[in-house]
């Protein structure tokens, strides 16, 4: 810790870009044409259950834009109008991306005390093998087990890569947890969606029938992090306009704006709190990472206006509930104030996205943004709210 600083850096919102294995390496044989890597015009392309994917358009990472490259568009600077393309400023790939032990040094260079590492690829993958659970579940343990081999799960009680659960067979994802559990997971990974099922039909994991996980996930202590993923609601505006695969930087207008309103993760939380899952294990912690905090305001105000209408209905005015539950890392680009005085000083991390381009080119510069905050609540958001979410 920098004692002239007076406070710990922790970032909820560290990413790795993974290795060209990371999926594949322990995938069993049987589901080996499942991830391929595929030339496609000389560029290569990650092609999953025979369908190339432009999600990620460079899936080998071994070139990628520079860290921070797009926070000034993402802040609404971007008065000549270039494309992010434009604004990419492409790299080759720096091992300090690839490896804990270089990773730390370059922390250590940054002034951050410890990072939720999360990876870069995973978030797309479980909606394109949604018709297939039992590859889901094997795509996920693959990722899991190479992660722990590439990173560790605690990487000197400073870096703490995130694995993934998948919860599509609510019993194989309760066998993934125990196993991340028996090799020291802090947190785990779970995407902000309905749970599909193979026939198309989903539900959401706050229902009873996903308690056996949710069991584990209080008697053992560990937190549970929800990073912005792709949750399938591309399928909502394909409604409205000709359909195309969810690409999260190369949006229409209109899936622009349906983005911004950020539909994905107000459901679930909206869903977290009607189906009672904090009420039927109440030391659950959620920590909602890289998908802003704007939609807080809305949500609770919804709460409010349902619990005015019901109020016999709840146990508990479920702002209240969320509120004990639920903590949230915005975009660095949001109002900090506003959102501390929604949710409380307490619940409210910061998170770089470091070293995506939409992120902070200098993690621990977003201190910037607290300016007009008490030191104590400064220090809360720069680093003590999170090591309490993951109970450190």
């Amino acid at each position: 810790m920098d004692d002239s600083r007076g406070f710990e850096v922790w970032d909820a919102d560290n990413h790795m870009y993974e290795t060209v294995d990371a999926y594949t390496r322990y995938l069993p044989e049987k589901y080996s044409g499942a991830l391929q890597f595929v030339d496609v015009n000389g560029r290569t392309k990650l092609q999953i259950l025979g369908v190339v994917t432009e999600c990620i358009p460079n899936p080998t990472y071994e070139v990628i834009p520079t860290p921070g490259a797009w926070a000034d568009y993402y802040r609404g600077i971007n008065p000549e109008g270039k494309t992010l393309r434009e604004l990419a400023a492409p790299i080759r790939c720096p091992d300090e991306f690839r490896r804990p032990d270089l990773r730390l040094a370059l922390m250590d260079r940054q002034g951050v005390d410890g990072a939720l590492m999360f990876p870069t690829t995973a978030g797309m993958l479980e909606e394109r093998t949604k018709s297939d659970t039992e590859l889901t579940h094997a795509v996920t343990h693959a990722f899991n087990r190479w992660l722990l081999e590439d990173w560790t799960f605690n990487y000197q009680n400073r870096i703490f890569p995130v694995p993934a659960v998948s919860l599509n067979d609510p019993a194989k994802g309760v066998q993934e947890l125990e196993w991340c559990l028996d090799n020291g997971a802090k947190t785990v990974l779970l995407r902000p969606a309905p749970v599909p099922r193979e026939d198309g039909t989903s539900r959401s994991p706050a229902l009873p029938e996903f308690d056996d996980f949710w069991r584990l996930v209080e008697s053992s202590g560990i937190s549970v992090q929800m990073h912005n993923s792709d949750s399938g609601y591309d399928r909502y505006v394909d409604d409205w306009e000709t359909p195309s695969e969810f690409q999260g930087f190369q949006l229409t207008k209109l899936r622009g704006f349906i983005y911004e309103e950020s539909r994905h993760i107000f459901d679930t939380l909206a869903a977290f709190i009607a189906h009672g899952v904090f009420e039927r294990f109440p030391g659950l912690r959620i920590g909602v990472v890289e998908n802003g905090g704007s939609w807080a305001t809305r949500l609770l105000d919804a709460f409010d206006r349902v619990y005015r209408k019901k109020p016999k209905e709840f146990t508990e005015h479920p702002c209240d509930v969320f509120r004990r539950h639920v903590w949230v890392n915005p975009f660095h680009e949001e109002d900090m104030s506003h959102l501390i005085d929604v949710l409380g000083a307490d619940r409210v991390m910061f998170g770089s996205d470091y070293p995506h381009p939409e992120g902070l080119a200098e993690p621990a510069e977003f201190v910037k943004e607290l300016r007009s905050l008490p030191t104590e609540t400064t220090a809360k958001v720069m680093g003590g709210n999170l090591k309490q979410l993951i109970g450190i």
